[in-house]
């Protein structure tokens, strides 16, 4: 559990300094022109420790705090480092993928690893109770998990002006964490699969809109 602190302090105090140094968020923030052109590779690890705002960040740790300990339940500190990292990592690497013909496309925020994690704990363990805000109602968490992919397709899908927040990534960051589940707890997660299937639709959806119809990018 201390290692889950440990990056949410982390990750909230980079935010904050951020918040009232905007050259910090310039100059470690997702953009395609600056990974592409300039080779600033760091930016695609270092754009998860950075939020648009205190509701994107809130909303990203109180979801990594919920969820982070299934993960390292399952898989241990690294198995829990792995998914979390790598997640952020692989879900900008779509973004370029997605992006790579829009130079100007910036983003911020943790949500490529919070996807990761998200995706494998649910994977796990699809329902445990979720307690959100001022909801008396626990919501099971293959349902959290598809209000939040259905909220970040939909942004994706209609971006607003000055969004700096990295939908793209979810869907890679899910992809890596629910791949990891799989290949390291094969018989849980397939005995979950009909929730896994649940909280897929979005991201199939989204996956349609980016390969088939050529929507985005």
């Amino acid at each position: 559990m201390n290692i889950i602190i440990l990056c949410i302090a982390i990750t909230s105090i980079i935010s904050f300094i951020a918040f009232n140094n905007f050259a910090i968020t310039e100059k470690y923030k997702f953009n395609v022109g600056a990974i592409i052109y300039k080779k600033e590779y760091i930016r695609l690890l270092s754009s998860g420790f950075l939020h648009a705002d205190i509701m994107h960040l809130v909303f990203n740790m109180l979801t990594l705090y919920f969820f982070a300990p299934i993960v390292m339940q399952g898989f241990g500190n690294i198995g829990f480092i792995i998914v979390y990292l790598g997640a952020i990592l692989l879900g900008n690497f779509l973004s370029l993928y997605i992006y790579q013909k829009q130079s100007w496309y910036s983003a911020v925020g943790a949500s490529g690893g919070v996807s990761g994690v998200l995706f494998a704990s649910i994977a796990l363990m699809p329902d445990i109770g979720i307690y959100m805000f001022f909801i008396p109602i626990a919501i099971p968490g293959y349902i959290f998990g598809l209000g939040y992919f259905g909220y970040s397709v939909y942004m994706m899908l209609n971006p607003k002006p000055h969004d700096n927040i990295g939908h793209a990534a979810h869907l890679g960051g899910a992809f890596l964490g629910l791949v990891y589940a799989v290949a390291n707890a094969p018989e849980q997660a397939m005995h979950n699969g009909i929730y896994i299937g649940i909280m897929s639709l979005p991201l199939i959806y989204l996956a349609y809109e980016i390969f088939v119809r050529k929507r985005i990018g």
